[in-house]
């Protein structure tokens, strides 16, 4: 499949294939429905959305599953179908030593001011250095971590020595609800940034179609 295409004087371009854009709405489902259910678990004399504290539990508990699995088929198709996980998520030194700063102008100052975006993005290279480094983060040690500190809630009794080890069933609460907390600020953080394109919806229509349109160095997408 041809990774680019022209419509009248409009150049668009194949970013986002459809394995990632079916896991992308998959796990922000699971990833709203995770943060809602768990406020209540977390705070039920002020929170009751999901009617009882045990059908709250159940459904935190569904979506994990979901999650994990989903993360799961990401980190599958990364690293076996595309084989691109460490060049898309990994920053470059030239990244981290000159490419962060450049693209948080951008974001903070030379946004509002109608400057280009710095970095246009490929297939071979979609994300900008800020978002490499974020979602390094995010995808490759807090949603492990999360995952893995709500397995060990969903079943204490069996793995109660391990719990033991890592500090006691409260080290392991505030831990899980910690992570939680920010993966709920980078949801809006990622929410606003997509929202910085040459429209509020530029950033949202490839993950839709997979298409988005090949910005002009004179755009500020």
């Amino acid at each position: 499949m041809k990774n680019t295409e022209h419509t009248e004087h409009t150049e668009y371009i194949y970013l986002t294939p459809m394995p990632i854009r079916i896991w992308h709405w998959l796990n922000a489902f699971g990833f709203v429905t995770l943060a809602l259910t768990g406020l209540q678990i977390r705070f039920p004399e002020f929170i009751n959305i999901f009617g009882t504290y045990k059908s709250a539990i159940a459904l935190h508990n569904t979506a994990g599953h979901v999650v994990s699995a989903s993360f799961l088929l990401w980190l599958f198709y990364y690293l076996c179908v595309s084989g691109t996980l460490a060049r898309l998520y990994i920053p470059t030194l030239n990244d981290i030593r000159q490419g962060i700063l450049r693209q948080g102008l951008f974001y903070f100052f030379k946004y509002f001011f109608g400057q280009p975006n710095p970095h246009h993005a490929t297939p071979e290279d979609k994300f900008n250095p800020m978002q490499k480094t974020a979602y390094l983060m995010i995808m490759l040690v807090l949603l492990p971590l999360v995952i893995l500190s709500g397995y060990l809630l969903m079943y204490v009794a069996p793995l109660r020595e391990i719990i033991l080890v890592i500090g006691g069933i409260k080290t392991l609460v505030s831990a899980h609800f910690l992570i939680a907390c920010c993966f709920t600020a980078f949801l809006f953080v990622h929410i606003y940034l997509a929202t910085l394109g040459e429209t509020p919806l530029a950033y949202f229509k490839p993950m839709w179609s997979g298409w988005e349109k090949q910005e002009s160095h004179g755009d500020h997408h």
